[in-house]
């Protein structure tokens, strides 16, 4: 089929509507544009589509914002009423969605086109995308590798050209691994900028945004759908000026703090710490003061925490699937025969008759299954270790504006190497290896960010990783743009 719009990809998000709001192409081309791209596509980035009704809202009338226009993706794992959402997980495939997140809303409000849904591990728990249910989705960079996760499906979309920016989530690093795997801008804003609304098991961790190839997009999503709501439990303060206008303006002489081992002292990959030095270098040429420290943390503790919480959240989504099994049976049957895990176990089996696949993948189960050993005051303890390091990390930012480090511990890894068939102590191990250091930015709650900066020797993106105090997106959008400026990266695509 013939590009019906070939200039497309040379354009972002904000640019684009621009580009609709001149009259100079429609959003029905734009459409047409991504549609074709979406087809030929053979990185399996988009799981389903909805190019009819996407078609049928532009002819009625899109809302007058700054996107408007613009062709856009949903990560599977956010619901809409009316819309198939499946989570990346055999148990939800035939599941439609029942409300619409207020955060959802306000991007589509923002004149955003939705063409489909993009892939996403089961319920978004590991940081590559290799469902079961949908398969793999290939890195465009090179299609044997990851495009990280959970947010892979997303990322792999916008830098394949297929769309300028998409929807994406974050709950342990799922907007800035993939982001870093796929040679994008991502960002994970401060906890509460964007609502949490209606409440889910993950609002003390998980924010939702978006992966973009500019920071000028991501800065105006932010600004279109920040704001708490009534109710809200953290609010946070209102920025004294929009983002894109922060992204757009160099900030002073910054401190920043420059670390390239984890925190439990270990050299991570070579190319990883070359892409830090190397932005070190570029900090300290745009004017910063740039020193190598880290706050005194210890990534052991915190990794055994955060993988307490993140069991705790596991047993909870399949508690509430079982309740949801259970209720449509009548009762309580099996929770009380054979006690939660079990009854978990027998729910995954059955589905495994009707669809050919367990309900429950081998990791999702494996967390499911350790959560019956945390007890409630473990889990407190966990969260106790969790905010100690919050704290060490808001003292350690006392003393310094920013902290980077490398968005991952290794360059994007070849699909397949995360198997879920091993042990699961084993592959808790390799990820805590793979992501040292996206976590703390959800458990403290603090802004944080991925910047493509650095490709290696194969030509894979290298994500950078910067930390910003609470509440600090202004700062971390004006050192995102004066870099930006200084070193683009628009043009670096995958051939």
């Amino acid at each position: 089929m013939a590009d019906p719009f070939p200039e497309y990809e040379q354009f972002d998000a904000t640019g684009l509507a621009a580009l609709v709001a001149d009259g100079e192409v429609t959003a029905v081309e734009l459409m047409a544009a991504a549609v074709t791209r979406i087809e030929a596509s053979e990185i399996n980035a988009v799981v389903s589509t909805r190019f009819e009704s996407a078609a049928a809202e532009i002819d009625a009338g899109l809302a007058s914002g700054p996107f408007s226009g613009v062709p856009f993706l949903i990560k599977d794992l956010a619901s809409q009423e009316g819309e198939p959402v499946t989570f990346g997980s055999v148990l939800f495939r035939d599941y439609v969605g029942e409300v619409t997140p207020t955060a959802i809303g306000r991007m589509l409000g923002t004149g955003l086109v939705s063409l489909g849904r993009t892939n996403t591990p089961e319920f978004g728990l590991l940081p590559t995308t290799e469902p079961v249910l949908h398969g793999p989705t290939r890195n465009p960079w090179d299609r044997s590798r990851s495009p990280g996760g959970s947010s892979g499906g997303a990322a792999a979309a916008v830098a394949a050209g297929i769309v300028p920016m998409a929807q994406a989530s974050d709950g342990g690093g799922s907007i800035r691994i993939p982001a870093s795997a796929c040679g994008l801008f991502g960002m994970k804003p401060t906890r509460g900028r964007v609502p949490l609304h209606p409440p889910s098991i993950a609002d003390y961790v998980s924010t939702s945004l978006c992966v973009s190839r500019s920071v000028r997009d991501t800065a105006g999503l932010l600004d279109a759908i920040a704001g708490s709501i009534a109710g809200a439990q953290y609010r946070p303060p209102r920025p004294g000026e929009p983002y894109v206008v922060s992204s757009a303006t160099d900030p002073g002489r910054l401190r920043i703090a420059l670390a390239t081992e984890s925190f439990d002292g270990r050299r991570l990959h070579p190319s990883c710490v070359a892409a830090v030095e190397a932005t070190g270098r570029l900090l300290e040429d745009l004017g910063h003061h740039v020193e190598v420290a880290s706050p005194e943390i210890s990534g052991e503790a915190i990794s055994e925490a955060f993988l307490a919480v993140w069991m705790s959240m596991a047993e909870t989504a399949a508690l509430l699937v079982l309740d949801e099994v259970e209720s449509r049976r009548g009762g309580r049957q099996m929770r009380r025969v054979l006690g939660d895990v079990r009854a978990i176990r027998l729910v995954s089996r059955l589905t495994a008759r009707r669809a050919g696949s367990p309900g429950f993948e081998p990791f999702t189960l494996g967390l499911i299954e350790h959560s019956a050993h945390l007890t409630p005051g473990r889990l407190l303890m966990a969260m106790t270790a969790l905010q100690e390091a919050s704290y060490a990390l808001g003292s350690f930012l006392e003393g310094y504006d920013l902290f980077v480090t490398p968005t991952l511990g290794e360059p994007p890894l070849p699909l397949g190497a995360i198997d879920q068939t091993r042990p699961f102590v084993d592959v808790a191990a390799q990820l805590v290896d793979y992501v040292p250091f996206t976590p703390i930015g959800n458990f403290s709650g603090f802004p944080a960010m991925s910047m493509p900066l650095h490709w290696d020797g194969d030509g894979l993106p290298i994500g950078v990783h910067f930390m910003g105090r609470q509440n600090g997106e202004a700062d971390l959008f004006g050192i995102a743009g004066q870099v930006e400026r200084a070193q683009p990266w628009f043009a670096h695509r995958p051939a």
